[in-house]
């Protein structure tokens, strides 16, 4: 594969950022919501994007985007949320 740009990193970074952030709001939420079906839905949004999170995870790590300590490091972030 050929070596990412900076644009494409700060990218990949950001959207990686931005749904760890969705991943929590949804959790948070979860908490609050009483009606089921609703409730449902919001698992399943959960369950969708601890999926997308794994995915970009696994394209850094078998593309040596960055160092593994330092997606460790997230990684060990992230589980305190989940």
């Amino acid at each position: 594969m050929r070596q990412l740009t900076p644009v494409e990193i700060l990218s990949l970074s950001k959207l990686l950022e931005m749904e760890t952030n969705a991943l929590t709001v949804s959790q948070t939420s979860l908490m609050a919501i009483t009606d089921e079906q609703l409730k449902t839905m919001t698992q399943a949004g959960i369950t969708a994007t601890k999926s997308r999170i794994a995915g970009l995870q696994q394209f850094i790590t078998e593309n040596n985007i960055v160092n593994e300590s330092i997606l460790s490091s997230y990684s060990q972030e992230r589980s305190e949320v989940m």
